[in-house]
């Protein structure tokens, strides 16, 4: 027998006023808890790719996303990268004081720091907070003015119908991770260089040391990874989430904390795998 959304989550709350009979400690209360939305959860996951809206539909929605998601995050994510990586390469010349080490392990430093985890990682957070907040809040807000509940209604799987479509736009996200990339590097160029703490032809040489092809490999890897947890776990806390306004904030608060969380031991994971 299936259920759909809503007989899901009527269930869901079901278990929630059952969950106190059983038992009154703490921790096991918050471990069920836990336990609850990690089904549900991958209950979502599974209900994205089924009874899918028509393509005439879903084809608008993916190009609104993709201006939302992708191309609205390009210029903060392009200011990011390019200071954030001039301060790399000026916090590693400034801290090379022996004569013994070479000048082009600025341009080597760099390059590893952008490539390897700035890039994929820490510029996935931000858009934790950027892209992540603004999913759940748009899903939360059609939550609480029950335009959910009108497409379920109407017979349509309210679920692929949000999420898919940013599932699908979130698959581009490598794209801006390849503008991080090389806009860091190219930020660390320029602080080198107009700052007076190497030459060009030094923190070229840096760049081009040792270069391990896989490494760009391992760091769209984890953006894929983290391009799908960007799309699911906001989508996940703004669906069913109850209540007003103000929950809507409380749950964009707490899809921004748990999606951080999820990259942060996903990139653990992913680097003891791929690298280790």
């Amino acid at each position: 027998m299936s259920f759909n959304s809503t007989s899901k989550i009527r269930f869901l709350e079901y278990l929630n006023l059952i969950l106190p009979y059983f038992t009154n400690d703490f921790y096991t209360l918050a471990f069920m808890k836990y336990l609850h939305n990690i089904g549900a959860y991958f209950i979502m996951i599974k209900d994205i790719f089924r009874k899918p809206t028509k393509w005439s539909v879903m084809k608008t929605l993916i190009l609104k996303d993709i201006d939302d998601l992708i191309i609205g995050s390009l210029g903060i994510v392009a200011f990011i990268a390019f200071f954030v990586g001039g301060v790399v390469a000026i916090q590693t010349s400034l801290n090379i004081n022996n004569p013994l080490i070479p000048k082009y392990l600025v341009g080597f430093a760099t390059r590893q720091s952008i490539i390897l985890e700035f890039a994929p990682t820490f510029i996935s957070i931000i858009m934790a907070g950027k892209v992540g907040s603004f999913i759940t809040s748009s899903i939360g807000t059609m939550r609480v003015t029950e335009q959910i509940d009108a497409l379920e209604v109407m017979g349509i799987n309210a679920i692929n119908y949000l999420v898919f479509p940013k599932f699908i736009a979130l698959t581009l996200y490598p794209f801006i991770i390849s503008i991080a990339m090389f806009l860091g590097v190219l930020g660390g160029m320029a602080a080198c260089v107009y700052g007076g703490y190497g030459t060009l032809e030094d923190y070229v040489e840096g760049i081009q040391t040792d270069f391990i092809p896989f490494h760009i490999t391992y760091a769209f890897i984890k953006t894929f990874v983290f391009a799908f947890i960007l799309a699911t776990v906001p989508s996940f806390y703004g669906y069913f989430m109850k209540g007003g306004a103000l929950e809507v904030g409380k749950a964009s608060t707490t899809s921004f904390v748990w999606t951080s969380v999820m990259i942060i031991l996903l990139n653990f994971l992913l680097t003891s795998l791929l690298l280790g």
